[in-house]
């Protein structure tokens, strides 16, 4: 029987793209050659909140609750912190993003909770911090608003640090001293990390800076960067950002990871090599780069924004793989509570990958009140074989994966057409796909407009 880990570090790049890590010449050679990797990855949401809410709890966002919509984890539920309390683990979450903590309820079932904003001094100068404050509209409030003027600064404007300078290298220090606690008293540990890095503004220097030359490149820049966080397409019906900057900041996310990619691939190695530590690196969620016409993550269920990159690095060692089987991240919560002893009720995508049918959901964005009617509605993605079936105003659509290149775009399909029938579906898998999209649409129905 392959032994139990002796600590868990799980870390998420947040927002990460799959293409960020594949198309990019900086790899990670320690990471790659010793674990179990997937080329066909798929988050169960759009942003981080409902995508990690997912593999905190191993339910689909309609199921957990944690959606654009609805922002809260129902309270019921079990989380992975909980599940590893039980299993003997002491458990700690180390964040970089206020999404993972108490306010939607993601810090459930951790023994602590260490924001790396209240341990870190800032290292960007004002202009940089009012540009980010000025660029996000829950900030924009804050910043004349009385409080702020008075100086009483809320922990909402202090995680501008996370947007605006590296804390990667704080949030791998952490683990570190809380490893080395935990092993003083005989004790193991759970950690889970959340890194910052390739999560907007996307971080391509130790403190925020634009990346191309010449002063009117610079601020289109920024000016696509504040279009984008706005989400102004949702509310003009047309994207204010010029098609050749959109390159531009998708760049920017694979500079992010250029930077992080061997820092990760470094702590990885240093938790897992000799050590029977089991870890796993992955993300939560990628973004849309003008994929079907979407930018930024909030509301689409597009390659861009759910492919994802995960490796798992056994603490029993083992030969790396790639396992090219379609899987749902969200069933990572099963494969963390096979290797510790506690029971999974559903499928694992280490340990039974070809059960794992992924299928993505999003919830439209309100955008304070303002999002156009036509980008008020909800979306349910499934991929089966090589195709991708998008549920969207009670339509159907399909389009191929996007391997490489540019994203196939969905095309709808024939009036009444169902894909659950076309594609004969039998057995458990016709069963769950069935059930997924009946308790979707269920949920769907309750969300006013």
């Amino acid at each position: 029987m392959a032994e139990m880990p002796r600590n868990i570090i799980f870390t998420i790049a947040d927002s990460l793209r799959y293409d960020s890590v594949y198309e990019n010449s900086v790899r990670m050679p320690y990471v790659e050659n010793n674990s179990i990797s997937f080329s066909e990855g798929r988050s169960a949401g759009c942003w981080t909140l409902p995508a990690t809410a997912s593999m905190f709890t191993g339910l689909m966002p309609h199921e957990h609750g944690a959606t654009s919509q609805t922002r809260a984890i129902h309270k019921h539920l079990p989380t992975l912190a909980e599940k590893m309390k039980a299993a003997g683990y002491n458990t700690y979450q180390v964040t970089a993003n206020v999404a993972t903590t108490h306010i939607f309820g993601l810090h459930r079932g951790f023994d602590e909770v260490r924001r790396i904003w209240q341990l870190v001094d800032s290292k960007f100068n004002s202009l940089q911090k009012f540009l980010v404050l000025m660029g996000k509209p829950r900030l924009r409030a804050k910043l004349f608003s009385k409080d702020l003027l008075m100086q009483r600064m809320s922990e909402d404007l202090e995680t501008a640090k996370t947007w605006l300078q590296f804390t990667y290298a704080d949030i791998f220090d952490q683990a570190r001293k809380i490893i080395a606690e935990n092993e003083a008293r005989g004790e193991k540990c759970f950690i889970f990390l959340n890194l910052m890095e390739t999560h907007f503004p996307y971080h391509v220097a130790p403190t925020f800076k634009t990346s191309t030359p010449g002063l009117f490149s610079k601020f289109q820049e920024v000016y696509s960067l504040f279009h984008m966080i706005n989400q102004t397409f949702l509310k003009q019906g047309s994207s204010p950002i010029n098609d050749n900057m959109v390159p531009v900041i998708k760049n920017r996310q694979a500079l992010a990871w250029s930077l992080l990619a061997p820092e990760v691939d470094s702590f990885c190695k240093e938790m897992h090599e000799g050590t029977g530590n089991l870890v796993v690196f992955g993300s939560d969620h990628g973004e849309a780069f003008g994929e079907d016409d979407w930018v930024y993550h909030f509301s689409n269920v597009t390659d861009g924004g759910n492919k994802v990159p995960m490796f798992w690095m056994d603490n029993n060692g083992g030969a790396s793989k790639v396992i090219n089987t379609p899987v749902s991240m969200r069933h990572i919560y099963n494969s963390f509570l096979k290797v510790v002893g506690q029971d999974a009720e559903g499928p694992s995508i280490i340990h039974d990958p070809e059960n794992s049918n992924p299928v993505m959901s999003s919830y439209w964005y309100n955008n304070k009140g303002k999002t156009l009617p036509k980008y008020k509605y909800n979306q349910l993605c499934m991929v089966v074989d090589d195709h991708r079936y998008l549920l969207r105003n009670d339509a159907w659509h399909k389009a191929p994966f996007a391997n490489t290149g540019i994203e196939p775009r969905f095309d709808r399909l024939g009036k009444n057409i169902n894909p659950i029938e076309e594609l004969n579906l039998e057995g458990l898998q016709r069963k769950q796909y069935l059930k997924i999209i009946n308790d979707y649409k269920d949920f769907s129905s309750k969300i006013k407009f």
